[in-house]
């Protein structure tokens, strides 16, 4: 395995189910270790979510990978001091509490940092660790509600829809993964020390959203949702074949426009000057998207989609998971990985991303056990095994 590119960096995580948790996955796919803290008896509730297998969910199988997991029941005293000792060692903490639980068991910045200066601390949390709602639990989808991504998601007039997905919860992580590798430069190569990375779920999403409040704040413009389309980019749509289905046609480049126009049989509208750029199309969008539509009605996907490529025009299918799964370039590119679980099933997930051709990622590990390490990071933290037996016999680890 060439050299990963975080290796020797050791992640404490301390978070649950999704932000903090795959801002950690992140980290451990780039090498380094991670020791994931789990509460005794039942550990981190993604173990349970959607659908399991043997009694686990194979979501954890993806989220959890190539991380270690130790119990710690950290209401405790025994286990707060515990979590000091790895902290203590750590480079990088990570948490998604609810601002003000970290400082209610006596690990709070200031009080980590007194025992490890160097120590990157990443706090996710719905609305951040200030501000008037910043005490409110928050889940993704009211995050994706606030920053604006709900209301534009939709067919006009009808109600908001998710993408089916925790979108705000991983866009957090990413953002606490891009904080703590930035934290990590200031810290090592220019002699910093370490710092606090506040990531909030709204402000995840909000970073995303483009023009949408610019465009307000110059124009009073209140983007509505618009379906498949894209408002004030033309041509861009989801288009009714003639089986039935849809295909994606983005024509909203000048020459690709030209290109898509010649293509559907409609050089009159290629060669018209008041559609040669975007604002003149997005005056005229519905024109066009009938115009796209009255030619994809009459053909089938495996039609439209040559003729697309044979015109350098970006288009493509629709894709369900079946479709990723049996895509060629998806394998071409080992865009998926297989790992072995512990119950013994082979389980396809999403591989490393993004591809660094001198320090590539890669997975290190299955998904552990409930507890799986907790000996041996405990033991490899300097507690002899008198005392880990007796914190075992007081419930404190498991």
């Amino acid at each position: 395995m060439a050299r990963q590119v975080l290796s020797g960096i050791k992640v404490l995580e301390l978070g649950q189910l999704i932000a903090g948790p795959f801002a950690a996955k992140t980290l451990a796919d780039f090498g380094a270790t991670i020791i994931k803290v789990e509460p005794p008896v039942n550990g981190d509730p993604l173990r349970k979510w959607r659908m399991l297998h043997e009694g686990t969910s194979v979501w954890w199988e993806a989220q959890s990978r190539g991380k270690q997991s130790i119990c710690i029941d950290l209401r405790q005293k025994e286990g707060q001091d515990m979590v000091r000792t790895l902290a203590a060692q750590a480079d990088m903490l990570i948490e998604n509490f609810r601002p003000g639980t970290m400082e209610k068991w006596g690990l709070s910045p200031e009080e980590l940092h007194a025992l490890n200066p160097g120590l990157i601390m990443v706090r996710v949390s719905g609305y951040g660790q200030t501000g008037p709602r910043s005490q409110e639990p928050g889940f993704a989808a009211i995050a994706e509600a606030m920053s604006g991504l709900r209301y534009l998601n939709g067919e006009p007039g009808r109600a908001p829809v998710r993408a089916g997905l925790s979108l705000g919860d991983t866009l957090a992580g990413l953002h606490g993964a891009l904080g703590v590798l930035l934290a990590l430069y200031e810290r090592d190569a220019r002699g910093g020390k370490g710092q606090v990375i506040d990531v909030s779920l709204f402000e995840s999403i909000f970073n995303l959203t483009e023009s949408l409040l610019p465009e307000y704040s110059v124009f009073g413009a209140v983007r509505e949702p618009a379906g498949a389309a894209l408002p004030g980019i033309a041509p861009s749509n989801a288009y009714r074949c003639a089986t039935g289905e849809y295909v994606l046609i983005s024509g909203n480049g000048d020459g690709i426009f030209q290109r898509l126009m010649h293509s559907i049989g409609r050089p009159d509208l290629a060669e018209d000057p008041g559609l040669a750029q975007n604002d003149g199309r997005a005056a005229r969008a519905q024109e066009l998207d009938d115009a796209i539509g009255l030619w994809t009605q009459q053909r089938t996907p495996d039609e439209i989609l040559p003729a697309m490529k044979d015109a350098n025009v970006p288009a493509g299918r629709i894709y369900s998971v079946r479709d990723i799964a049996n895509d060629e370039h998806y394998r071409a590119r080992n865009a998926i990985a297989t790992l072995r679980a512990a119950s013994g099933i082979d389980v396809e997930m999403p591989n490393v991303a993004p591809l660094l051709s001198e320090t590539p990622g890669a997975i290190q590990a299955r998904a552990p056990l409930l507890g799986e390490h907790t000996d041996q990071v405990l033991k490899d933290a300097g507690l002899d095994e008198a005392t880990i037996r007796t914190l075992r016999e007081k419930g404190v680890i498991a």
